[in-house]
């Protein structure tokens, strides 16, 4: 093997490293922010625990659904798609805000979460 091979090898293992590590870390942080992402996002109006009745819920015509009881049933692209698009994308109320900013990631996250609050 010549040096040029070697140098070749010596790269791929490094790149290869390095396409590994950030793909884990992506994933450990998507896991580890998910319900610090439900806090900033969710819980004013759907509450701590997904009930509808977090502080700005209260004023909001028609309040918030209880996700424990209205996620029932739901696909995991129907609520993603109320996540992002907001409610009015499936005909629900247009006080459920869009979240387009969110990250493919952050949405499946935020899917997962909020569908373990009917457990």
């Amino acid at each position: 093997m010549t040096m040029n091979h070697r140098m070749r090898g010596v790269l791929c293992l490094v790149c290869s490293t390095f396409v590994l590590a950030i793909s884990i870390s992506t994933l450990a942080f998507t896991a580890d922010d998910t319900a610090t992402l439900y806090i900033q996002r969710c819980a004013a109006c759907h509450g701590d625990k997904g009930h509808g009745d977090g502080p700005a819920g209260k004023y909001l015509q028609p309040p918030p659904t209880d996700l424990a009881t209205a996620l029932k049933g739901k696909t995991d692209d129907w609520i993603a798609k109320v996540i992002k698009s907001g409610g009015t994308s499936v005909g629900l109320s247009p006080t459920m805000v869009s979240n387009p900013d969110l990250s493919d990631e952050q949405v499946k996250g935020l899917v997962d979460y909020v569908k373990h609050f009917g457990s």
